[in-house]
């Protein structure tokens, strides 16, 4: 028996990285996933791979999250889950962010979760699940990705927000916190097929052994069972939560 029998979760930004992982894991668990990305290529042959259904899907336009719900219906009859992965990233001083650069991190970032649960949470079956992906730069903040950690921020509002809303139809809504993370994200070289990402990676895991309490960057597959224990029955009595998942990053930094 596997922890989402029976049930339908959608994942976006699921053609790599967090949110490939999350539909792996999901996937093992019994759930019948849909992949929503732009990255069609990939995800078409994630979806084939791990037996979901992959859909095209740019989250800052509605009516194409209605037609991934629609896809979501016509597969499987019904919506349980939705994990709100996608997101991008910019670096840059505030003073120094063109007004465009930052409409564009919120279109993706803030936009793309607001019509997540705008279009899904009412074709959702009463009990459903969402897991909208904030980050570390949710609860604190960070120079050079001003844009990036007001997104994040909006995100634990709209989160509180909506699981208060969805509450009377036992619809459960959390957020998810990561902190740097070993993905295309914070390693580039996971995207050039003449990169060494592995050796990026050891890089990193030096670079954050001291930042991190846990001596490491995390890994996605971390942060997918994060997501699988706020959508399986696990958290039955949580809702409305930040979950920071950092290695101990927040916590502080040592001086020793």
């Amino acid at each position: 028996m596997g922890k989402l029998d029976g049930r339908v979760v959608i994942v976006t930004g699921a053609a790599r990285g967090q949110g490939e992982q999350e539909a792996r894991l999901f996937r093992a668990e019994g759930a019948e996933v849909v992949l929503a990305d732009v990255l069609d290529e990939q995800g078409e042959a994630l979806a084939r791979e791990i037996g979901g259904r992959y859909v095209h899907l740019d989250v800052g336009e509605e009516e194409a999250w209605r037609a991934a719900v629609a896809v979501a219906k016509e597969a499987y009859g019904r919506v349980d889950g939705l994990v709100n992965n996608a997101g991008i990233l910019r670096f840059n001083s505030l003073v120094d962010t063109p007004l465009d650069e930052f409409m564009q991190v919120v279109r993706v970032n803030q936009v793309g979760c607001f019509l997540g649960v705008k279009t899904v949470a009412p074709a959702m079956e009463d009990g459903g699940t969402i897991v909208n992906t904030a980050s570390y730069t949710a609860v604190t903040g960070m120079a050079a990705v001003g844009t990036y950690a007001a997104t994040k921020h909006a995100i634990l509002g709209l989160t509180r927000v909506a699981a208060l809303e969805l509450a009377d139809r036992r619809i459960r809504v959390n957020a998810m916190c990561p902190g740097a993370i070993d993905t295309a994200m914070s390693n580039p070289a996971q995207l050039d097929p003449t990169a060494d990402a592995e050796e990026t990676s050891r890089a990193l895991d030096e670079l954050y052994r001291k930042l991190v309490p846990l001596g490491r960057i995390g890994r996605p597959e971390e942060v997918a069972r994060l997501a699988l224990f706020l959508t399986c029955e696990d958290s039955s009595y949580i809702t409305g939560q930040p979950f920071v998942i950092d290695g101990g990053w927040l916590a502080g930094v040592s001086v020793i």
